[in-house]
């Protein structure tokens, strides 16, 4: 049971990590929704500008807008360029199962079931001397990394 809901939340939790943060996306928002304040700001400011003070608050005004607008979208981008980056390729999980008559020696591998688990017996004959088999090792097939030589 225990495993049947870990396996659950694993399934359920890949899809979660394809999207941006939720957090990450309100904020982000948040500071563009400033920024947009601070460029009205600076716009209403400039147009109604009575001394060069005026236009000098307008002007930061209208460059903190600017570059905050900006950073929020350049985060927004790069967050969702990270996350298709990001991609985590499931193992492939692999079941030894050997024949037990000691003169056999048949070792069959097949894909992982749920339900194995180590010195399980198992239904199926063996198709060498019609034995029983048992799972004798559950292993995690581990990709070698692609080795680079410079030349």
């Amino acid at each position: 049971m225990r495993m049947n809901n870990m396996t659950q939340n694993q399934t359920q939790a890949a899809p979660a990590s394809k999207k941006i943060s939720t957090y990450l996306a309100l904020i982000v928002m948040i500071v563009m929704a400033l920024a947009v304040v601070a460029l009205l700001i600076a716009a209403y400011t400039y147009v109604n500008a009575a001394t060069a003070e005026d236009q000098i608050t307008a002007a930061a005004f209208g460059v903190i807008g600017a570059v905050a607008l900006a950073m929020s979208v350049f985060t927004l981008f790069q967050s969702r360029r990270q996350v298709e980056q990001m991609k985590i390729d499931a193992p492939k999980v692999i079941t030894t199962i050997e024949c037990q008559n000691k003169g056999c020696n048949q070792k069959t591998v097949r894909e992982f079931q749920r339900g194995d688990y180590v010195y399980k017996e198992i239904d199926v004959p063996c198709t060498k001397c019609g034995g029983k088999q048992m799972i004798t090792g559950i292993f995690k097939e581990i990709k070698e990394k692609e080795k680079t030589y410079n030349v």
